[in-house]
């Protein structure tokens, strides 16, 4: 506990002597100016630590981004031996999730390693998977693990008592940019639930089926590890990349769209995109690559 907490104030002082690129926030309020809803942006250069921020303490919903939450909760009990990584899980029917997933078309009582349920929660988004890890690390513990390590807007509320409300209001989970950023800069420096623990969420978030928004502006040869939030009013990304210059992290949120279309030309995608094209040739301004034409029919996920 005393190592969370000096951690965490190690964080806030740095983050208060964190210098803003004004430069960078105004060309970030010229993209969203028109936007048909609310956007909420946080940037950090982690190798200079200046920032950009709009609406970065601003609450949203964040739709599939909180499985990130849920991988530290299930890590966390991982590290502590109450579950283990490579063990065999049994598949219910009333595990299911209605829709599309991969978890979805098992059949009852078949097996799978837990391993492959966290891939499919973070890889594929699969939700049938992400509630199945929910309940076997627990609503209230995740989001006691989130307080404990210093998060106050981040939290799970489907299925816990007590979060009917941000329930009804922002749906499966509710953060906000800036911590959604500080969550990834953890697991970068390894600093949520363990080293150990951090690095296997790192390889697990750098293999992103989801990739057609933020991830399709960034060289598929530069790594990097990120999750998506997608539902009908509410469309958002966290991504953090190692880029060649220096690591550098965003989350850009966005609420009550106008545009609810599943296409892609969808309002809130096209910024998304934007966004991620501009951080990226900004930190890496001498790098002229830009997805290739014809790319547009190979993006369709």
């Amino acid at each position: 506990m005393k190592y969370k907490l000096l951690t965490l104030l190690l964080f806030i002082v740095s983050a208060g002597f964190a210098q803003t690129d004004a430069k960078l926030t105004a060309k970030l309020q010229d993209l969203l100016k028109g936007f048909n809803g609310q956007a909420g942006i946080y940037v950090q250069n982690l190798k200079t630590g200046k920032t950009a921020a709009i609406n970065a303490d601003t609450l949203f919903p964040t739709a599939s981004m909180i499985k990130v939450s849920i991988q530290c909760g299930v890590m966390d009990k991982i590290e502590k031996g109450q579950l283990q990584y490579n063990q065999k899980l049994v598949y219910r029917d009333s595990l299911l999730y209605a829709g599309s997933d991969i978890l979805g078309s098992f059949k009852d009582k078949d097996t799978i390693a837990l391993s492959k349920v966290a891939m499919l929660m973070i890889t594929m988004s699969d939700n049938t998977a992400s509630l199945w890890l929910q309940k076997l690390a627990g609503g209230e513990y995740i989001n006691n693990w989130l307080d404990q390590n210093g998060f106050t807007a981040t939290r799970v509320n489907s299925k816990v008592p007590g979060r009917e409300a941000m329930r009804g209001k922002y749906g499966w989970g509710v953060s906000s940019p800036y911590e959604m950023c500080r969550l990834f800069t953890m697991i970068r420096q390894g600093k949520a639930v363990s080293a150990a623990a951090s690095e296997r969420m790192y390889r697990n978030m750098g293999r992103i089926y989801w990739d057609e928004r933020a991830l399709s502006q960034i060289p598929p040869y530069v790594h990097a590890i990120s999750k998506q939030g997608m539902v009908n009013a509410s469309r958002s990304e966290t991504v953090l990349v190692n880029a060649p210059h220096g690591d550098y992290v965003f989350c850009i949120t966005t609420k009550n769209n106008h545009d609810q279309s599943w296409t892609p030309t969808n309002e809130a995608d096209q910024l998304i995109r934007k966004v991620s094209a501009l951080l990226y040739h900004y930190y890496e301004p001498k790098d002229k690559w830009v997805p290739v034409d014809g790319i547009g029919k190979y993006m369709l996920n």
